[in-house]
């Protein structure tokens, strides 16, 4: 689902909306009304055997006692 993070210029609110690319409206600041605030970068979350081997600490790649692998 396209997720994005949103800073208004105006008054500074940081707020999370849905916004897909068939939106006719502008995305506007639900405090005050801003329209096209600021999006900001966020950090996303992945899934998978990759996710699962970061979250153990198992690293995905090794390297031997020469640098190489």
């Amino acid at each position: 689902m396209p997720l994005y993070e949103f800073r208004c210029p105006k008054c500074s609110h940081k707020f999370e909306q849905i916004v897909f690319t068939t939106d006719s409206e502008p995305v506007q600041c639900p405090k005050c009304g801003v329209p096209n605030p600021e999006r900001l970068l966020s950090i996303f979350s992945a899934s998978g055997a990759s996710a699962n081997r970061l979250a153990s600490g198992t690293p995905l790649c090794s390297t031997s006692s020469n640098g190489f692998s």
